[in-house]
């Protein structure tokens, strides 16, 4: 779903909401749940596979469509009225009202051209956009056939019931059913930004969308659980209606926007300028007519204007994109790529990012036995193997009870798919391994949780780092289980488990305990505490309310049971992404729930940090003041035991330090931290769609390595976008030089290039040569060079240097000689150069050629900018060689057809002159490429 601004929001919900709407959100909130159900042909099983295909295929897809498109009319028209457009409009009346009418045709056919060839470049562009959105699905979990399924929002329809929880987006309006300790951000909608908490009670405060028992599509969950009933989707959700009255949205200007508007701007003054000193010497110095002076000076100012730039370097980005999307990385806007070129620091989680997110259960730790589990077959026919004797559940009764809370205090379902399909795990790696473990341990999952009767639950905190379930048992007494980090179950719990007995937890057990775990994280391994909390008649919980409960008074006085160890091994392709990152002069910060042993251990291990980083607790960050904290991230550095509200200190504090930051995330606590970054990367497989609304970049692998190949493209498309403006302004320079010789010689060497001719390079050849500069793929080294300074410019000095004094400058010197060669030829300097007729229209041809088949040339050295062409491709880029083929053809055709003769000025050229033309590239090519070799050995032996 889209989400629409707050602000927008607020200021016309008075006008929408009516008294009847009003009455219908609350007849559905007061209504009999029972009623309601039947209503909707649904029940608690929730609907049939086969009625919700049949409601989908009746009511149409979950989706806010788009009411207000803009008119393409209007968007084909703004491509044709930009200050340049209106220039040249006005220019081509002057020059038919100076009579020269195929000129004025001609500058018009510019302009048409152009901005039909800009309108299919954003064209191209926006369908390259709506394919990424296409790519970036948004999912939530529905009760079907008795089951949880797992579906794309698009699919929900009236009748089913969506199972919720933290970070999940809500997709459609719905009437809650159950819930526990369920919070509600409902700032789309209120313009309030403070989570409001929701029960399936009945209750109506003063305010829009106050009922306590209804969640509204566009808004998030941000704590606890939910099951709802959806009662309505799509454009008939109360978002829906707002988004009818809130669509067509002013666009926002990137940075990058913003600098290619200024850098037009900058070209566009230029050429005028030039325009107009070439207009004054016509006349003053060379006492041309004024009629052409102007159209003198005018085809110096077509000269100079890069026609084209702003929608190629759009179609590059969305080409760029792409591109980063084959490689599971999509960006939320195109004008990103320009931050991710500057990338100077990853903050990155480890689990799932670094590693595989496959969590395998390797160790169990009980007070009375320990099992180690690391082989295959440690799980089999219902027992576990302890060293060479397979125990089973009823031989181990703290086993029993380890497995017991790891079944029943966990969120994780299992699909069990169709006959065609395999199962499902719905819910996180972590949980999933346990629901894997007492699966093969042989304990029934689905008999288990009708036996104990879940009545409630405590929700997974970041910050207590525990989950709690409150169940009850075949005999009617109540249990709480509680699972979470080590440091949270040993502070809530003062008793042990020990070979069925519970007995004290002492000082010994707790020392003993955090010795285990310290090994198994020496180990990189990840451990989960498990404990439990019988409410007997003396307990001071007897006769609280479920609903009353609260960590601080449930979570106390556990029982402590055991440790469940775990592993994640690495990425097997995270050892190159982080030595490419070495090289590319990018820290890689690690950022992480995980104990600090753990963190170096797979830190120390992948390459990430040497064995002397500093490891910074969450505790000991929080003692940190900020400018300690800024002296810490300029070294070595790895964050253990943090919550994800540390991240955002850190990533501002790396900022501070000049750092353009990318930071990775996946929570809803993440989200802040993901705005702050310069680039904010959510998981697309477990991150939850609050960081994915957060983030600039969605990984559909979540893999680390993904997040170096986006930064290699980045850099890729910012070097394209230099290659093709290196390409464009080279061919300015031959293009004036021409009048430059006109006016040096006050008019005795007659212009050696027509304005209509200047028109053909600037219109017909420069542009599936620019076109195919923008699609290069990465050239070699990319990633062995430092980040892009953030000042920085697209046009630096070394493009002005190679465009104006390098290629342009050469190319000058050809395409001059290349018309006196014709006239030398044919008698020159012994007789006078001609001004008219076929010689001075083959010498004129000759003059185009040459600086079309110099563009050729060009096209090919501008494809790298330090590493040889051939360790590319020669041919690799087919849209480059298309551009030549096209060059040269219609080169031949404007000499060769009497109708564009007479227009262009041109005449045929024979063998000797081709000859000539051909040649010229092949000594340029490998010109350059000595140059290249030069520039490469020079850096080779400054970095020895």
């Amino acid at each position: 779903m889209m989400v629409l601004n707050t602000s927008q929001f607020s200021a016309i919900r008075g006008e929408r909401m009516n008294k009847s709407e009003l009455t219908q959100i609350d007849d559905v909130a007061k209504a009999d749940l029972k009623q309601l159900l039947m209503q909707y042909h649904t029940s608690s099983n929730g609907l049939t596979s086969q009625a919700a295909a049949d409601r989908l295929a009746q009511d149409g897809p979950n989706t806010i469509r788009n009411v207000k498109k803009r008119s393409e009319i209007l968007v084909f028209i703004e491509n044709f009225t930009s200050m340049m457009a209106i220039l040249l409009w006005i220019s081509g009346i002057i020059a038919m009202a100076a009579h020269m009418v195929e000129l004025g045709i001609a500058i018009w056919a510019v302009n048409v051209i152009n901005g039909c060839f800009s309108y299919w470049q954003q064209h191209a562009a926006q369908k390259a956009t709506d394919s990424l959105k296409k790519m970036l699905p948004s999912y939530v979990k529905v009760r079907r056939d008795g089951q949880s399924l797992r579906v794309n929002t698009e699919d929900v329809v009236t009748g089913d019931l969506i199972e919720l929880q933290a970070g999940d987006a809500v997709p459609a309006d719905a009437r809650i059913i159950t819930s526990a300790n369920l919070e509600i951000d409902e700032s789309s909608l209120t313009g309030e930004s403070v989570p409001v908490d929701k029960t399936p009670e009945y209750h109506h405060d003063q305010g829009e969308f106050s009922q306590d028992n209804m969640l509204f599509a566009g808004t998030v969950t941000t704590n606890g659980t939910a099951l709802a009933l959806v009662y309505a989707t799509g454009m008939d959700t109360e978002f829906g209606r707002i988004a009818t009255l809130t669509q067509g949205q002013k666009k926002v200007v990137y940075p990058l926007q913003r600098e290619l508007n200024h850098l037009t701007r900058q070209l566009t003054i230029i050429a005028m300028v030039i325009g107009i000193a070439f207009f004054g010497l016509a006349i003053f110095f060379v006492h041309y007519p004024v009629a052409n002076s102007f159209i003198f000076a005018l085809g110096m100012i077509v000269a100079f204007i890069p026609e084209g730039l702003l929608p190629t370097v759009t179609l590059s980005l969305a080409q760029g994109t792409q591109r980063m999307a084959k490689r599971h990385a999509l960006l939320k806007n195109l004008n990103s790529v320009e931050t991710l070129g500057e990338t100077t620091v990853i903050c990155s989680d480890k689990t799932g990012t670094l590693t595989q997110n496959q969590m395998t259960v390797n160790h169990l730790w009980l007070a009375g036995n320990t099992y180690d589990v690391t082989g295959t077959g440690y799980v089999t026919n219902g027992k576990i193997m302890a060293g060479n004797q397979a125990v089973s559940l009823e031989q181990d009764s703290d086993l029993t009870t380890l497995i017991r809370i790891a079944t029943l205090d966990n969120d994780t379902s299992v699909d069990e798919g169709t006959s065609n399909e395999k199962a499902k795990i719905l819910g996180t790696p972590t949980e999933a391994a346990l629901v894997i473990l007492t699966r093969k341990a042989g304990e029934d999952r689905q008999a288990l949780t009708k036996q104990f009767e879940r009545l409630g639950e405590l929700p997974f905190d970041s910050k207590r780092k525990l989950m709690s379930t409150i169940t009850k048992t075949p005999a009617g007494n109540w249990l709480i289980y509680t699972k979470g980090a080590l440091g949270s179950e040993l502070a809530a719990c003062d008793r042990i488990l020990d070979k069925g007995v519970v007995r004290p937890l002492t000082e010994q057990d707790r020392q003993r305990i955090v010795a285990a775990n310290e090994q198994y994280a020496r180990e990189g391994l990840r451990s989960l505490a498990f404990s439990y909390r019988e409410v007997t008649a003396d307990d001071p919980l007897v006769g609280t309310k479920i609903a009353d409960y609260t960590p601080q008074t449930a979570e106390t006085h556990m029982v402590f049971v055991g440790l469940m160890v775990m592993s994640d091994p690495p990425r097997p392709e995270i050892y190159d992404a982080v030595q490419k990152c070495h090289r590319a002069r990018i820290r890689i910060i690690m950022v992480t729930g995980d104990s600090p042993v753990t963190a170096k251990s797979i830190a120390t291990k992948i390459g990430i940090t040497s064995a002397n980083a500093r490891v910074i607790s969450g505790d000991e960050l929080d003692q940190l003041s900020d400018d300690e904290l800024r002296q810490a991230l300029k070294g070595e550095v790895i964050f253990a035991r943090v919550a994800p509200e540390h991240k955002f200190r850190i990533v501002s504090m790396c900022q501070k330090n000049g750092e353009i930051v990318a930071s990775t995330g996946d929570g809803v606590n993440d989200a802040p931290a993901l705005k702050r970054a310069d680039i904010g990367i959510a998981m697309g497989v477990t991150g939850t769609d609050v960081a994915k609304d957060a983030a600039d970049m969605i990984l559909t692998d979540d893999n680390f390595a993904s997040i170096v190949s986006a930064i290699e493209e980045g850099r890729t498309v910012y070097s394209n976008l230099q290659k093709f403006l290196l390409y464009i302004l080279n061919s300015n320079v031959p293009e004036a030089a021409p009048s430059v010789v006109f006016l040096l010689t006050r008019g005795l060497v007659p212009l050696p290039l027509t304005v209509m001719q200047i028109l053909t390079v600037d219109l017909g050849t420069d542009l599936l040569p620019a076109l195919g500069l923008g699609i290069e793929k990465p050239e070699p080294g990319m990633m062995d060079q430092p980040p892009r300074p953030q000042n920085s410019h697209l046009l630096n000095r070394q493009i002005i240097w190679k465009a104006f004094g390098l290629y342009g400058l050469v190319a000058s010197i050809i395409s001059t000689c290349a018309y006196f060669f014709v006239n030398y030829v044919h008698g020159w300097p012994n007789v006078a150069l001609a001004a008219s007729g076929s010689l001075y229209a083959q010498a004129t041809t000759m003059t185009l050629g040459a600086i079309i088949f110099c563009q050729i040339a060009a096209a090919m050295n501008c494809r790298t900018q330090i590493s040889s062409v051939f360790s590319v491709g020669l041919f690799s880029n087919r849209r480059i060689w298309l551009g030549i083929v096209v060059e040269i053809v219609l080169l031949g055709i404007l000499m060769e057809v009497p109708l564009l003769q007479e227009i262009f000025n041109t005449a045929p050229l024979n063998s000797a002159e081709w000859l000539f033309l051909a040649c010229i590239p092949i000594p340029l090519f490998l010109l350059e490429e000595g140059r290249k070799l030069l520039v490469r050995h020079l850096r080779v032996r400054s970095q020895s």
